[in-house]
């Protein structure tokens, strides 16, 4: 019997499947990379509370180095106007060209922000007091505009100074910040002037004291962006208590100009003077290393790790900020260590969020009038958030130096002896009160003076005769 014919593989049966005459996919396949998180252009409903909270994390930072500044130098209302002003401008503009760069010239294009920075404050309130009245803060822009140019000259080459200033270094010197300046905080808590009779009473111990609960409790039960704005909102709601007992003064905010952008030297033509340009060239290296230590930190929180050129690139433009800065008004720049955390935190790490907050600052330094809501803001209220922001400066320090290696002994020797170098001129102001005035502005200042007896003893003791032992701890980017 003959058998039947066989069919086509897709011929149709009862439980046979229909043959699939779909045309071939001749779209060709998408090749083009993904955007890295850093390079990624957030929609504005994310942009823009992601920028915020960055500047909720800095603007404590940005306006206290004028705030010291010129309360220690006797400024008026409009004085300290123009130097917050002054500030915020270029704080904005460095942050700006640090997340977009220049090319291969400058800028680090990482989510970095950059603004003139409290290491600076206690060499600048020791220069300005060596200096003649109404020549502090010309004496104090030429040192700062020489330790820019110092930063530029040996930016290029600082990779290869990091061993030098391991954290047994940056550990005390951060350390010495937040202990040194705790001074400045206890003066505001009791009313900023000391030479007032009421110096000291009772309402402004009060005050601060309400300030500093009210941040606590806000750090306590506040949550999300709350809770980083703790600072900010002591300030607010401590200056609203003030009001009905008539120790708020909104003189600054009525007589300030709306808009008007910084005018040059508008404090004086800067002024060189020898001791001043060393004391803060040897503050320029601790700032450079803090710099160099947040690229390489938030180059790890970002997965973008930072290479020599990127660390060359951003310690560039520290330089040109503190070249530039001081002719507008402003103080030495370097990295914001806060922002580094603000960025781990919520691990938004596009740095075109960080260039719209620093947009914001530049905004702010343009429109004096918002500037000179700080300066309403009353002494007793700035000393109970200073408590916190320069104690926190010293946990930072102290932070650093439990990743140094305490267990040796030559390294608790030498971060006692630099602490206790780096205390005398608190301990004890009339110390240094026989020796030459270039003497008195290097270790009068405690960071100063701390930081260079750091960097001598890590050399005798980790470089020095010491091929066959082991170095200190090298920076470490975390």
């Amino acid at each position: 019997m003959a058998q039947p014919a066989k069919g086509p593989a897709h011929a149709e049966g009862p439980c046979s499947t229909p043959p699939d005459t779909t045309p071939p996919d001749t779209t060709p396949p998408d090749t083009t990379p993904p955007v890295h998180p850093v390079d990624e252009k957030l929609p504005a409903s994310r942009l823009v509370p992601a920028a915020l909270q960055h500047i909720a994390a800095m603007y404590a930072g940005v306006v206290t180095p004028p705030l010291i500044i010129g309360q220690a130098i006797g400024l008026d209302a409009a004085g300290m106007t123009r130097l917050i002003a002054a500030s915020l401008l270029i704080a904005g503009c460095a942050t700006i060209l640090q997340t977009l760069g220049i090319r291969r010239f400058a800028g680090n294009r990482l989510p970095f922000v950059n603004a003139a920075s409290s290491a600076g404050i206690a060499p600048m309130l020791a220069i300005a007091e060596t200096s003649a009245p109404g020549h502090q803060l010309p004496a104090i822009y030429g040192a700062v505009m020489v330790a820019g140019v110092f930063c530029l000259a040996v930016g290029p080459f600082f990779g290869r100074l990091l061993r030098f200033f391991p954290p047994l270094v940056t550990g005390v010197v951060i350390t010495l910040i937040g202990v040194t300046l705790m001074p400045v905080p206890v003066g505001w808590a009791q009313g900023g002037d000391r030479t007032a009779a009421d110096f000291g009473a009772m309402k402004y111990l009060a005050l601060a004291g309400f300030t500093l609960v009210v941040i606590l409790l806000f750090q306590r039960f506040g949550k999300g962006f709350v809770k980083q704005i703790a600072l900010l909102l002591g300030l607010f709601i401590g200056t609203l208590a003030a009001i009905p007992f008539g120790m708020a003064d909104f003189t600054a905010l009525r007589e300030a100009p709306v808009a008007a952008l910084p005018a040059p030297f508008a404090f004086g033509a800067p002024q060189f003077q020898p001791a001043a340009i060393l004391s803060l060239c040897i503050v320029m290296l601790v700032l450079m290393t803090e710099s160099s230590a947040g690229m390489l930190a938030l180059g790890e929180i970002c997965e973008r790790r930072s290479d020599g050129r990127t660390i060359t690139r951003g310690l560039r433009t520290d330089g040109i900020a503190t070249l530039l800065g001081p002719v507008f008004g402003g103080f030495p720049t370097s990295a914001f260590a806060q922002n580094v955390g603000v960025v781990s935190l919520t691990r938004v790490r596009s740095r075109y969020v960080v260039a719209v907050a620093g947009g914001a600052l530049l905004v702010l330094g343009a429109f004096p009038v918002l500037g000179a809501v700080v300066s309403t803001v009353p002494m007793p209220v700035l000393g109970g958030a200073g408590i916190v922001l320069f104690g926190s400066i010293a946990v930072s320090g102290i932070r650093t130096l439990s990743e140094a290696g305490l267990d040796d002994s030559s390294n608790i020797i030498l971060v006692a002896v630099a602490l206790g170098a780096g205390i005398i001129p608190l301990a004890a102001p009339t110390f240094y009160a026989e020796f030459p005035a270039w003497a008195q502005t290097v270790l009068g200042s405690g960071i100063s003076a701390g930081a260079l007896v750091a960097v001598l003893l890590n050399l005798f003791f980790h470089h020095l005769g010491t091929r066959s032992r082991h170095t200190a701890p090298a920076l470490k980017s975390s």
